[in-house]
């Protein structure tokens, strides 16, 4: 007589704990800086991910009143006990403006026609078709992916 012989598993462990995600809680980051259009100290918020550059590491800090975004250097604010001169101070016409073009490289400055914007270049990422786009982290705008270097 053959007997019937059932799979038996040892551990089953279905639980809805398993199952489910775990929660992402987002942390952000506030400063104390200068603010040029309330001209006076408020508290900012860090927005997006740090650049690192030649001359540091630099973020968009948004003010919590005004909603006007500044560029920060995270490093020389760690080490100035002046924090108004971790301030980025730059204007339309000192930043290049983006053309599908050209190249552009981490931590470039540039200005958006279109969208009337100014952003910082994050990172290049390689298309499916062999050119590069650019993630740009943009002061009004956030993060946008650009084509750089586009040959026609």
């Amino acid at each position: 007589m053959t007997a019937l012989v059932t799979p038996v598993m040892e551990e089953s462990i279905s639980t809805e704990s398993t199952l489910k995600k775990p929660r992402s809680t987002r942390r952000t980051k506030y400063v104390t800086i200068y603010s040029s259009f309330l001209m006076k100290e408020t508290k900012h918020e860090l927005i997006g991910e740090p650049v690192i550059t030649e001359s540091g590491r630099h973020q968009w800090a948004r003010c919590t009143k005004s909603h006007h975004a500044q560029l920060i250097n995270l490093d020389s604010m760690d080490i100035e006990k002046d924090k108004s001169k971790a301030l980025i101070p730059f204007t339309k016409d000192d930043v290049r403006k983006y053309s599908p073009k050209e190249e552009y490289f981490v931590g470039d400055v540039i200005f958006h026609p279109i969208w009337d914007d100014i952003g910082i270049v994050q990172k290049k990422d390689a298309t499916s078709t062999g050119g590069y786009s650019i993630i740009v982290q943009f002061e009004k705008n956030l993060e946008k992916r650009l084509i750089e270097n586009f040959k026609q």
